[in-house]
This record gives structure tokens, C-alpha cells and sequence, in this order.
């Protein structure tokens, strides 16, 4: 989703990135080797990924589901996900008659932890907008058609309280490893805009 508000930038962002990346290193305001750090922690160590694992510990064990449902910042560090932007983890858990979603209406909050970076279109300002006027209407546009039946819960992350849906686990997965639960998570499903 593009923003016709804004101007086209002068060059592209890659190029904006390695110019300021030039000119931080050139002024000796980073230490040497940090920006390739922080680019292999966001690529390799954190993300939805993470979250999967969240999710699927979840639906295995109770106890575990209930710790995460009363503390998620805990519970997600409890796996080793946790630091910035990872202090304040709320989890919604989905039902039969319930599904959440997550929004950031100010900029593009989510638990990198658990969540990664935040994608374009969550970041976009039509998303924004709309997910919290018509929920129903996006998420069918986007993929999910949800029964009338089912009531939908936009919920707005902020930099003090980060979100992550807890989605239903599929039927038929009965007797599926931790690992195999893992592999059917999705970032869209944990942000709720998509139901598994």
C-alpha cells in the first residue's frame, strides 16, 4: 500500500540505508561491526519465528498457556525471547466466538521478539485506518472472511503495551509434535489477520 501524501524519495532505501550507515561509520558514532550485528540479530534471532514456537508451546501445554496468558512478557522470555520492544507482551487468546487483531494506529508497534519487524502493510496507513472503522470488510479483503458470528477485537499497541494473538489451533492436528505446530504458525495469524 503506497501513501500518495508523501513525496517520491530521492533514492531508493537501500541506498539511503548504506548512506547513513557511510556516514555513522565515517563520523565514528558506531563501533565497528555493530550495524552488521543488529542486521544478523533482526534476521536470524528474532521474528515470528520465535513467536511460532510461543504459540505451539502454547497449544501443548496448558500450564504453560496459562502463564502466557497472565504474563506474556514472562512467559516469551521463559523461551529466550526477549529485549527490546519485547518488554510488555500482552497475549489475546482467540476462541470459537473471538478473534483479535493488532494495530499500531500511531506508527508500527509490534513485540519484535516474538513478532519481528513490522511488515509494510501493517506499517501503511490504509491498514491503519481502516483496520479499527471496518475491521470485517479488511480482513475479507485481506484473505479472512469471518463469519458474522464470530466477534472481531482491534486492539491498539502502543510502545508500552505490545500484543500477540494467540490463535485457535487447527483441527486435525491432534498428536502433532511441538515442532510440526511450530512450522504452521504465521506472523499474519499471530497479528490477526489471518486465522489458521
Amino acid at each position: 500500500m503506497s501513501d500518495s501524501r508523501y513525496p517520491v524519495p530521492p533514492a531508493t532505501a537501500a541506498a539511503r540505508a548504506q548512506a547513513l550507515e557511510t556516514a555513522l561509520s565515517d563520523k565514528q558514532l558506531v563501533p565497528d561491526g555493530f550495524i552488521d550485528s543488529v542486521t544478523t540479530r533482526y534476521a536470524d534471532k528474532t521474528g515470528p519465528q520465535n513467536g511460532a514456537k510461543v504459540v505451539a508451546r502454547a497449544w501443548i501445554n496448558p500450564a504453560y498457556r496459562e502463564r502466557l496468558l497472565h504474563d506474556g512478557t514472562a512467559a516469551c522470555a521463559e523461551l529466550g525471547f526477549y529485549g527490546a520492544q519485547g518488554e510488555y507482551i500482552v497475549v489475546l487468546e482467540d476462541t470459537p466466538t473471538l478473534h483479535n487483531v493488532i494495530v499500531c494506529t500511531q506508527c508500527s508497534c509490534t513485540a519484535w521478539p516474538v513478532l519481528g519487524l513490522p511488515p509494510d502493510w501493517y506499517k501503511s496507513p490504509a491498514y491503519r485506518a481502516r483496520v479499527v472503522r471496518e475491521p470485517r470488510a479488511l480482513l475479507r479483503e485481506m484473505g479472512s472472511d469471518l463469519p458474522e458470528s464470530i466477534e472481531i477485537r482491534v486492539w491498539d499497541t502502543t510502545a508500552e503495551t505490545r500484543y500477540l494473538v494467540l490463535p485457535l489451533r487447527p483441527a486435525g492436528t491432534d498428536g502433532w509434535s511441538e515442532e510440526q505446530l511450530a512450522a504452521i504458525v504465521t506472523r499474519e495469524a499471530m497479528i490477526g489477520i489471518a486465522r489458521l
